[in-house]
């Protein structure tokens, strides 16, 4: 039986956010465990959809012997600190040098870490583990689907496997995959590696898989498994990581080199063939809620993608929030607008009272402005709730507190769920723990781009990306990039990028 190292690191950077991720966010439980070091790494993620808690459970089934890193995450934002990232792969690799030796390494990363100091955060986190384990055994990783693959992780790997949803729903799955291609590297199999490169970039709106392209995208990488590839992957990349090597990349392993370079060659074929089928709909913020009042039964769902905390935004925008105001929405909720500020004083005055606050708009960014208003507090909570939708199963959160307040002397319906954290509304738990229910709803508001249809698609009457401000753009060129390498497409038939 082997002896395997194992452990997860993953910030998504969005290098155009406002806010910075130091040592602390990694310390913070919000849906994933907070920093987490040694045999307690066990216990904090099992029974979650992660490839770190799948590939222990399988190797742990088969025998082998697990010896745990740490685990680490944060909430996407801009730049990952350098004492952050300095402090963390110094664990992983003080606990690599003295726990070893090793016959293996597996890490769950992401894909599309930027520090402050490195743009290619996995590279360097998979280079500094070569350091001190050598070139000569195997090291594996999960990939979230969202990676900007770069050569250096190509090279510090032995193997890799990508996340192929969107919504995320096969974290678990994506374990299990690189468990398997694991075992082959200990049994003494060589995986020669097939890497390219699209030349054009896809907004996050653009990258749902349950619908075409996408869906044609991935039923292609598992035919070519069938067929007899050993691996084969696709990653669709994150746009607003503002690095050389951003956007997505086809990836294959097999012990014949022809074959792995053709395979992951053809896949990016066809990915390139379908440019002109990506479908990057819009809406502004006032389209949108007409839209949905106009429906004869909801809930209708309202992705404010711009302002997704998993894309790095703020989650506290009110471009949709006003919107509905000025358009006396009705049976509306929205959910979750990041204000700590306001989410105490509605704690401190209690459940029923009514009072006058900025709500929002307080991250600092050009334009951005609180909404004015008069709320009533209907309900008050703890943010600690279960997820139990698809992706997020399993996972209770810690949120800090948080409020339902309904916007008064409107002529509206209006509810704000107000958050002390910023998190992703992509599980209907985040309305039912404080006492809305989202099917009883006309308008639903969610802060996010994808990920919300995979516990919000089976309820919704109808679905509308909005375009309203925040710190994730949809459309590429609107973002002012100053790194990624000249001639790339910024969006499917986008303009080509020009290095200033």
């Amino acid at each position: 039986m082997a002896r395997i190292a194992v452990g997860g690191f993953q910030h998504e950077t969005n290098t155009f956010a406002s806010t910075n991720a130091d040592f602390h966010d990694f310390e913070l439980h919000d849906a994933w465990p907070g920093l987490t070091r040694g045999a307690e790494l066990f216990d904090a993620v099992a029974g979650l959809n992660l490839a770190l808690e799948s590939f222990i459970r399988q190797a742990t089934d088969d025998g082998h012997e697990l010896v745990p890193l740490l685990w680490a995450s944060a909430e996407p934002s801009s730049h990952v600190t350098e004492d952050a990232f300095e402090r963390i792969v110094g664990m992983m690799t003080d606990d690599l040098a003295r726990l070893g030796p090793f016959d293996a390494v597996f890490l769950d990363l992401h894909g599309a870490m930027v520090t402050a100091h490195c743009e290619d955060g996995e590279g360097e986190t998979l280079e500094r583990v070569r350091g001190v384990v050598g070139h000569s055994i195997p090291v594996v990783n999960s990939l979230d689907l969202h990676a900007n693959i770069t050569e250096r992780m190509v090279a510090m790997s032995s193997a890799m496997t990508i996340y192929r949803t969107y919504p995320h729903i096969d974290m678990d799955e994506t374990g299990r995959r690189c468990y398997r291609l694991a075992m082959r590297l200990l049994a003494g199999e060589s995986l020669a590696k097939g890497f390219a490169r699209s030349p054009f970039l896809v907004p996050l709106s653009a990258q749902w898989t349950g619908a075409p392209p996408n869906d044609g995208f991935y039923d292609d990488v598992r035919r070519r498994e069938h067929a007899g590839v050993t691996s084969a992957d696709l990653a669709l990349g994150f746009p607003p990581a503002d690095i050389a090597e951003c956007g997505p990349a086809a990836l294959a392993y097999d012990a014949d080199p022809d074959l792995a370079r053709e395979t992951a060659r053809e896949i990016m074929a066809g990915f390139i063939h379908a440019e002109d089928d990506f479908d990057n709909a819009l809406l502004d913020a006032d389209e949108a809620v007409r839209a949905a009042m106009a429906e004869p039964a909801g809930p209708v769902v309202l992705a404010d993608a711009q302002d997704n905390p998993g894309a790095g935004g703020t989650s506290d925008t009110v471009g949709v929030l006003e919107a509905l105001v000025r358009n006396h929405a009705t049976g509306a909720a929205l959910a979750l607008l990041w204000d700590p500020e306001v989410a105490r004083e509605a704690h401190a005055r209690g459940e029923g009272s009514t009072f006058d606050a900025p709500l929002g708009g307080k991250s600092g960014r050009p334009g951005q402005s609180p909404f004015r208003g008069r709320f009533t507090v209907e309900r008050l909570g703890d943010g600690v709730f279960e997820c139990h939708g698809e992706m997020y199963r399993g996972v209770v959160t810690n949120l800090g507190p948080l409020a339902l307040l309904a916007v008064a002397d409107a002529d509206c319906d209006v509810k704000v769920i107000v958050s002390s954290v910023r998190f992703q509304n992509l599980d209907q738990a985040c309305f039912r723990h404080i006492g809305v229910e989202p099917t009883e709803q006309h308008i639903l508001v969610v802060k996010s781009t994808v990920h919300f249809r995979a516990d919000y698609d089976p309820i919704a009457t109808r679905t509308l990306i909005v375009e309203s401000p925040g710190e994730h753009p949809c459309r590429l060129d609107h973002l002012g990039y100053r790194f990624l390498r000249d001639g790339v497409r910024l969006g499917p038939g986008g303009p080509e990028y020009r290095r200033p």
